[in-house]
């Protein structure tokens, strides 16, 4: 019987390295990050960059479920003023301490890094000024009450002072400043190439699985595929929806899927007169912008046939939109149902608001970021066409939309959105009043304001009763859809494909992440 056991642990043995502890796992991503400094850009790419070397205070789960990260409790013990006690014994990858300056440091920083496509301020603009207790305790002093700050700090990856202060963006991306105390460490970035790290064998968490890890962009659909069709790769994230039956009854592969938080929306120049990309029906250059008029942008909404781009372009593996987070996430109405499909009343909207002939309008969108994303905005661009706006659909990577997006480059653009879990998210980045003090709107390339969505966001933010508070958020988004301020247009179902021999666990922010990924049983 013993050497029966012996034999079965040397097996086990055997087979551990190649599905493990002595195992690179390689996987393919649809979009870059833009940067590893993890306060440079409010970008879901980015995010799945930092989770793996830097920790939050908090984190969330698979299903957005607040948890303990490098904060072990937190309390409110003032109106205006949060605790938080932080774990005990925790090193950074270059051995020196964590403590309660580099949970300082990092939210003072966070707001302020230059030339950020989309600060991080919005999820600092609630902070007054932080006090340091002890070295395991931080209190955060806040404008008035803030009963959303432990999801805001979810947002914050805490770096190291010793590390980081005084270095640049630059110096996160080549390595010199990415000291954090997440379960890996950097190794080398090669932008639009791979970023390769290896594992963190002090990590409080415990050491994860995988000596090495690589992550490779592949934009291309079907390139992705076939570098896992091929073995080249462990996992890939952004199942095309055209693949996934192939890739259901392959037998060496599993399917990982679970509904998401990510809003594809349409983002409209609301604000400026002269506005760019926009002229009449006969191409000449108009005075007066058509999208500064409620009806054209109720228009544009009643225009988009969700369910055909539901059905026919990404086969399934989205759900229509009738408000900007999912109708289970606590805050949503319960009063907005998925929007409709009229193209006749589109019509009419359109002539009361003096455009019946029609105008012209860039629709600028990304081609390497959201499944069948120029597809969809070519198919946009078409359902426009026919109640009289005409699209110049321009489609781009990623990177590239939001740099020029947020120099308020275009008049149209379809992008999306992913939140944590909490109402809060698309509608203080994307609807609230653009201000760079605050943060607030950091995400609002249309410029669209209105005052009853801002008083009605911000009596949210203040509440810390929870069912007053997600009144407010309904009543906030209410106000944004019977505006039209952002078009919301589907929710994504988020899909990973991975050898058979793998298990991964989906999440709804649709983060890729290695700690996710584990032996199969």
């Amino acid at each position: 019987m013993r050497r029966l056991a012996s034999a079965a642990l040397l097996a086990a043995a055997a087979l551990w390295p190649m599905a493990g502890r002595a195992a690179e796992v390689k996987m393919a991503v649809r979009t870059d990050a833009s940067s590893i400094d993890p306060h440079y850009h409010v970008y879901s790419p980015n995010s799945a960059v930092y989770r793996h070397i830097f920790d939050t205070l908090t984190q969330t789960d698979a299903r957005g479920l607040l948890k303990p990260g490098l904060a072990t409790a937190w309390s409110a013990v003032a109106e205006d003023v949060w605790e938080f006690k932080l774990r005990p014994n925790v090193a950074f990858h270059d051995g020196s301490p964590f403590t309660a300056a580099d949970v300082a440091f990092s939210i003072a920083r966070a707001p302020n890094v230059p030339n950020s496509p989309s600060s991080y301020a919005q999820y600092t603009k609630a902070v007054a000024r932080t006090e340091i207790v002890d070295p395991m305790t931080i209190r955060i002093h806040t404008k008035g009450p803030a009963p959303l700050l432990p999801n805001d700090v979810a947002s914050i990856a805490i770096v190291s002072e010793r590390a980081a202060k005084g270095k640049t963006t630059a110096e996160f991306n080549n390595g010199t400043a990415a000291i954090g105390t997440g379960p890996y460490k950097f190794v080398e970035w090669i932008a639009a190439n791979y970023l390769t790290l290896i594992r963190n064998d002090a990590y409080w968490g415990g050491a994860e699985p995988w000596d090495r890890v690589t992550r490779r962009p592949i934009a291309n659909d079907g390139a992705r595929v076939a570098t896992l069709l091929s073995g080249d790769v462990d996992l890939i994230e952004g199942v095309p929806a055209v693949d996934r039956a192939r890739l259901l009854a392959t037998p060496n592969l599993a399917l990982h899927e679970i509904d998401s938080f990510r809003v594809i929306y349409l983002h409209m120049d609301s604000a400026r007169d002269d506005s760019p990309g926009i002229s009449d029906a006969k191409g000449e250059k108009i005075a007066r912008n058509p999208l500064k008029d409620v009806r054209v942008r109720r228009a544009l909404s009643l225009a988009i046939n969700r369910q055909a781009l539901v059905d026919r372009l990404l086969s399934g593996q989205a759900r229509p939109a009738g408000q900007y987070v999912p109708a289970s996430v606590p805050g949503a109405s319960p009063n907005l149902p998925t929007l409709p499909y009229d193209p006749i009343q589109a019509q009419k909207l359109m002539k009361d608001a003096g455009w019946g002939e029609g105008f012209s309008v860039v629709l600028a969108g990304s081609n390497d970021r959201y499944p069948s994303d120029a597809q969809v905005t070519q198919a946009v661009g078409q359902m426009l066409a026919r109640v009289g706006v005409r699209t110049d659909v321009q489609t781009m990577p990623a990177a590239m939309l939001f740099t020029r997006g947020t120099k308020l480059e275009f008049s149209m653009i379809l992008s999306g959105w992913v939140g944590t879990g909490d109402a809060a998210s698309p509608l203080v980045a994307l609807l609230a009043t653009f201000d760079a003090k605050t943060g607030l709107g950091g995400s609002n390339r249309g410029r669209w304001s209105n005052p009853t969505f801002d008083d009605a966001l911000g009596a949210a933010l203040r509440t810390l009763d929870e069912p007053q508070r997600n009144a407010h958020f309904a009543r906030a988004a209410e106000t944004a859809i019977h505006d039209m301020g952002v078009v919301p247009i589907y929710f994504t179902i988020n899909s990973w494909a991975s050898k058979k021999s793998l298990s991964y666990t989906a999440r709804m922010d649709e983060t890729t992440l290695a700690a996710g990924l584990r032996p199969a049983r």
